[in-house]
């Protein structure tokens, strides 16, 4: 599968993520989790293709805002062992 942690983005100044209409609620649960899912369907998309990754660093910074860290941990385990249930 992807190989989670060689995909840190470059480090520089992390700004707020901006609003999203898509989550007009203060819940921000449904925001992170489908942002850590763009992350990561982003990066199989573009990989596969040879192309760069750097787009992909939008929804990486916004996931990293938003998201605990516990669930990401989780959610990148999920990946690697296979059993993660969201679709990437």
């Amino acid at each position: 599968m992807l190989d989670v942690e060689a995909q840190e983005p470059h480090k520089g100044k992390w700004s707020t993520p901006p609003f999203d209409p898509r989550f007009p609620n203060q819940n921000q649960t449904r925001n992170c989790y489908q942002n850590f899912l763009d992350y990561h369907r982003c990066l199989k998309t573009r990989t596969r293709r040879g192309k760069s990754t750097q787009p992909c660093e939008y929804y990486y910074r916004v996931y990293h805002s938003l998201c605990p860290t516990s669930w990401v941990e989780s959610w990148n385990e999920q990946i690697k062992n296979g059993t993660f249930a969201g679709k990437i």
